[in-house]
């Protein structure tokens, strides 16, 4: 398996401090801009699944729209139980031109 950048938006498509949600591969990616950045982590909560896209983004977290649990927007790490082996996935990102790219590994379809 092998993780290429993929191009999924355009440099200021996701104002600061939001966050979008895109597909990659077969899965959803939520990709947010904060503090000059842009991160990318697993869009679906992993608590039960609630877009993680669409919530509120404060202080390099994300809260979950649903249960409130907070996501950090870097790693993808559980901020109220920072032991806990639960997380969001996490992927690079990089500003290629104007395209915000995101490297997630493709699965092998057999």
């Amino acid at each position: 398996m092998m993780a290429n950048f993929i191009p999924i938006a355009k440099v200021g498509d996701i104002p600061s401090g939001e966050g979008r949600t895109y597909p990659v591969h077969s899965k959803m990616i939520a990709v947010f801009f904060a503090d000059g950045e842009y991160f990318a982590i697993d869009d679906a909560c992993p608590h039960m699944g609630a877009s993680l896209g669409a919530g509120w983004v404060e202080n390099g977290a994300v809260m979950c729209p649903w249960h409130a649990w907070r996501f950090c927007i870097r790693d993808g790490s559980w901020l109220d139980n920072p032991k806990s082996p639960l997380r969001a996935g996490s992927y690079p990102v990089e500003i290629r031109g104007d395209d915000i790219c995101v490297a997630v590994l493709q699965e092998n379809p057999g």
